[in-house]
């Protein structure tokens, strides 16, 4: 008898069989001790995390924004974040743009839309396109949205399709890979409030960007985006001072720098506000897969 036609008669054999109830039993309670795990494991986490806050003199210092951090549909804290600089800068129109906005339901403007805020998202992923429309609280023009792969290059045209104006409350980048190069085209565009993702590998007093290409996106390693240090840097060029990170070392929250005043906790440099990656302990992932960082070609003005 060959071993192809034992493997057969095995299989066939395990397709006659059904799982008896003893099996179906031990199924459920694995997946009871699953949850239990992650349960745990995210308590862990929050606990680790209010002792960090603690020990650090930092985190005392009533300016700060990290004690604000809650999610509602944010990964990180940001929602909490956001409605507490809101508080302190007032808004006016009530308008947000994201791009980067994945299938719509976990973003940094989904509860902004729910508390009757407007706005778009562009995404080059039309998922969420499709989850908006079938939902009817959400037609009648309070989201415009548009699915495109946004570069330097398409960016501000993108916008001006979608009559976004020149001055509006909030502005997220979440694209991964060129974020710096796209908030860099946006000169123009002066929203009160931007959210950048940034790269926390980096020390936060070393100016590092990857090269731009403008079809590249994220291999899922370390080597993406920007650091704090540049992001600061661009934003003060843009007229933005650097408020504040979230813990898990993610976000990075810019206000417009007419708007700062005395509301954050200065200095607004990257040293001061520099969050490290947490990912590992605050939302239970494994992290970035490590990978040597673009090397910094200089420009011909420099």
């Amino acid at each position: 008898m060959s071993l192809k036609h034992i493997k057969k008669q095995f299989k066939a054999f395990f397709n006659r069989v059904k799982l008896g109830e003893d099996v179906e039993h031990l199924k459920r309670q694995l997946n009871n001790l699953n949850r239990d795990i992650i349960s745990l494991h995210v308590t862990i986490a929050a606990l680790s995390q209010e002792l960090q806050k603690r020990g650090d003199q930092r985190y005392s210092d009533p300016l700060r924004l990290n004690k604000y951090a809650t999610s509602v549909c944010s990964q990180g804290g940001e929602d909490g974040i956001i409605h507490e600089i809101f508080k302190r800068i007032q808004t006016t129109d009530r308008v947000f743009v994201e791009v980067g906005v994945g299938d719509g339901s976990e973003n940094n403007t989904a509860f902004l839309l729910s508390q009757g805020w407007t706005g778009f998202w562009i995404d080059g992923d039309g998922s969420f396109i499709e989850k908006l429309k079938q939902r009817e609280d959400l037609q009648g023009g309070c989201i415009n949205g548009k699915a495109t792969f946004i570069t330097k290059e398409n960016i501000k045209q993108t916008f001006q399709q979608l009559s976004i104006p020149l001055s509006f409350d909030f502005l997220s980048l979440d694209i991964d890979q060129n974020t710096y190069y796209i908030w860099e085209a946006l000169k123009e565009y002066k929203p009160r409030l931007v959210v950048i993702e940034y790269n926390a590998v980096i020390p936060p007093d070393v100016d590092w960007k990857v090269n731009y290409k403008p079809d590249r996106v994220w291999d899922g390693t370390q080597n993406f985006g920007a650091s704090l240090k540049a992001f600061e840097n661009l934003g003060r060029k843009l007229g933005y001072c650097l408020v504040g990170c979230d813990y898990g070392g993610a976000n990075a929250f810019f206000v417009r720098e007419d708007l700062a005043g005395d509301l954050f906790a200065k200095p607004y440099t990257a040293e001061n506000h520099y969050e490290p990656v947490r990912f590992n302990s605050l939302f239970y992932q494994e992290g970035h897969p490590t990978a040597i960082l673009d090397r910094m070609v200089k420009s011909e003005a420099s």
